[in-house]
């Protein structure tokens, strides 16, 4: 097993972790994205009354609406993401001869794993979206499965692509993210060595600052990967252009900012637990694959 593949496994199993652990943030802050101001007393007014209302309405399971599909997208997001910041990492260390990425290296391979990710896992989001904000008194929540095939019934198999425009400008999110956390983590491995208390306190650190910057992108994101209206043009957005005027125009700059309490400490946490968990993992891994491999040689 090569070792960018090592790294891919620990990655997908530091992203289910900490998806797992934190999902009922990204269940509210993903409503909230997606809500239009209408008045009524089903809205949503803020994160705790957010909290509230599902727990009324639908119980703990609607905090959890759509994790199977999030689980196995958080899976393949890291597994791809590490699998190519890795690779490419390593490719761009041939043409160096120092041991550490310097800024414009982490800004390359940050680019490209993140548009490989974006590409790769953009239909399990779409779904994933549209199970978690699902109105819970028109339908129960489906499968992961289930709402594929609606989909792509209803609005044909490329709409699964829905919203990768936001998607791949918010590659600019685990640039900044990792970039931020390789340079300070070089920084501090000068002096002495990181243990899991620094992974996890640089990986808060790294994507509180990354989710901060791009935050209006991931509401239009979520919006766009929506169903799109056909009859009201006020709740379709045609491109990310479109997406900014209309939220705007209607609900002012605070729309682009639906959810973001809930969002910051999701994406913290979340990030926090999968550098931490990553690097522990992906020590098991390798010590797990020297022993495979020296029992093979005993053979």
């Amino acid at each position: 097993m090569s070792d960018n593949l090592v790294h891919a496994v620990a990655g997908a199993g530091g992203g289910i972790i900490s998806m797992a652990l934190t999902y009922p943030l990204i269940t509210i802050s993903s409503r909230l994205q997606v809500q239009r101001s209408q008045g009524s007393s089903s809205e949503y007014t803020g994160n705790i009354d957010a909290f509230k209302k599902i727990l009324k309405n639908e119980g703990i399971s609607g905090l959890f609406s759509g994790l199977e599909s999030a689980l196995f997208g958080a899976a393949l997001t890291n597994g791809v993401y590490y699998y190519f910041f890795e690779a490419t990492k390593k490719h761009l260390a041939t043409f160096s001869k120092r041991k550490t990425m310097n800024t414009v290296e982490s800004l390359i391979s940050g680019a490209i794993a993140g548009a490989m990710t974006s590409i790769t896992t953009n239909p399990i989001w779409v779904i994933n979206t549209r199970l978690t904000v699902k109105d819970p008194n028109s339908k129960a929540h489906g499968s992961t499965l289930e709402e594929f095939k609606q989909i792509v019934k209803n609005d044909g198999f490329l709409s699964l692509w829905q919203g990768i425009g936001p998607a791949l400008i918010l590659v600019l999110n685990p640039i900044i993210q990792y970039s931020l956390f390789e340079q300070i983590k070089n920084h501090i491995a000068k002096s002495r060595k990181l243990n899991s208390l620094d992974f996890f306190l640089l990986g808060a650190l790294s994507k509180l600052a990354a989710t901060s910057i791009t935050y209006p992108y991931i509401v239009v994101k979520s919006r766009m990967q929506m169903r799109q209206s056909k009859d009201n043009s006020d709740l379709r957005y045609d491109s990310i252009t479109d997406g900014f005027k209309k939220i705007l125009s209607n609900e002012g700059i605070k729309g682009l900012y639906k959810g973001i309490e809930s969002k910051l400490i999701q994406s913290v946490l979340t990030a926090a637990l999968l550098f931490m968990s990553k690097e522990v993992l992906y020590k098991q891994a390798r010590f797990a694959l020297s022993l495979l491999t020296a029992r093979n040689r005993r053979r």
